[in-house]
């Protein structure tokens, strides 16, 4: 059986683990929102904890109640801002809300790195400019300090019933102590674009913003959202709570009701 042992860094870190997540609609607001109850149980456990930053410069519109995890008093908000702040509040954390697109141009900056990477987002484009920070990562030598280090990239992306989410290494180094004797260990888990580099090629589908909920609805379903997360976040609590996942992600499919794990 084939198994990827979890950083040993995100295990017993010095510090509560970094976490960027890019993009916070559909997808970004769910994330957060289960991200923080990891963060909860990872605190009772024992655990450091994560401190997470959430980059959008997009604001809450009508379109976005209902399917996006926003109410009506948060219109008019950036969306990170909006998002960030009730988390805070609800669960008396300090995260931080960057009010801003992503920019790999400032990847050495401590606002822009991260220990774990997800990518919300919902154009070609802004993946290749994640990807860009990404490959500097890999190129670069790993930092003395373990905190400045990205470990994973993880990206969530959806059509209107159907989505996928895939986890990458960026800097590897999970292999244990020990193993059990069917055990292949992966250390090394491809990136979305190593995994799937006919993506980079792919023309974007351009469609402007909704004006209502029921406009939305036509391009992605009620619960795609929700339910793509809940998986991608089990994974992630796999990561922590286990020290190990033997799958690097999913194909999800509403129509269908079936899943498709992508293997190690």
């Amino acid at each position: 059986m084939k198994v990827h042992y979890t950083n040993k860094y995100l295990i017993d870190p010095q510090h509560p683990v970094t976490i960027n997540v890019i993009g916070c609609g559909g997808n970004g607001s769910q994330m957060l929102m289960q991200l923080a109850r990891i963060n909860e149980a990872l605190k009772k456990l024992g655990h450091l904890g994560l401190h997470v930053t959430c980059f959008d410069d997009d604001i809450v519109t009508p379109a976005n109640l209902g399917r996006q995890l926003f109410s009506e008093a948060e219109l008019g908000l950036n969306k990170a801002v909006a998002m960030i702040t009730r988390i805070n509040r609800f669960f008396g954390t300090q995260w931080t809300a960057e009010p801003t697109r992503f920019d790999n141009d400032k990847y050495h900056s401590l606002s822009q790195s991260a220990n774990i990477m997800i990518s919300c987002v919902d154009s070609i484009a802004a993946r290749k400019n994640i990807n860009k920070y990404i490959e500097r990562e890999k190129r670069g030598c790993s930092h003395p300090d373990p905190y400045m280090n990205t470990y994973y990239w993880m990206d969530l992306g959806n059509t209107q019933a159907a989505g996928q989410f895939i986890i990458g290494t960026i800097k590897t180094g999970s292999t244990p102590k020990s193993k059990k004797k069917d055990e292949e260990i992966i250390d090394y888990m491809p990136t979305v674009f190593e995994k799937f580099p006919d993506m980079a090629k792919q023309k974007e589908k351009k469609s402007g913003p909704s004006c209502s909920l029921a406009e939305a609805l036509e391009k992605q379903d009620l619960f795609v959202n929700s339910i793509l997360v809940q998986f991608a976040a089990q994974t992630l609590w796999r990561m922590f709570r286990e020290g190990k996942i033997i799958y690097q992600g999913a194909f999800i499919n509403l129509q269908t009701l079936k899943i498709a794990t992508i293997n190690l």
